[in-house]
């Protein structure tokens, strides 16, 4: 049987004084390469990949925003993949028999790849934010949406 990898149910608090620290942290590192300083006390640098990383993950923690990371590869339950989606397990297999969702058998079991439980992800977000988008233009263009005069849309 494949081991899976287990959707991290607990939540690490960021305080008031690690959210300073990351700021700080975030303003110098985009002023400089992140290094690494080995237990000999030599420095490496971090490749380009690695380093954009750690800055789009600062970014995220810097704005608040809670922050998972799953190898792409790894295989979810169907329990795991419905916390990561925020539905429940039974909608989530019902997606899964239409073929919304990529998943194949180990046993009787269903597994999910990571990455597709996170393009699925992507896309319904997608999806819904266009729909949003288009009801409040239609409801605009119909009078019924009211724009405050300082609005600046896309700011």
């Amino acid at each position: 049987m494949t081991p899976t990898t287990e959707v991290p149910v607990n939540d690490v608090p960021i305080g008031p004084q690690d959210q300073k620290e990351i700021v700080e942290l975030y303003a110098k590192l985009q002023q400089m390469e992140a290094k690494l300083i080995g237990p000999d006390g030599k420095a490496e640098i971090l490749p380009n990949n690695v380093n954009s990383f750690l800055f789009g993950l600062l970014r995220d923690l810097k704005a608040g925003c809670s922050v998972t990371i799953l190898q792409a590869k790894a295989q979810l339950t169907t329990v795991e993949a419905s916390k990561l989606l925020g539905m429940s397990r039974q909608f989530l297999v019902k997606l899964l028999e239409k073929g919304d969702i990529p998943f194949h058998k180990v046993g009787t079991h269903r597994r999910i790849y990571a990455r597709d439980v996170l393009t699925y992800k992507k896309q319904r977000d997608t999806n819904r934010r266009k729909a949003l988008d288009d009801l409040a233009r239609a409801e605009y263009q119909e009078g019924l949406y009211k724009v405050p005069d300082d609005f600046n849309a896309g700011q």
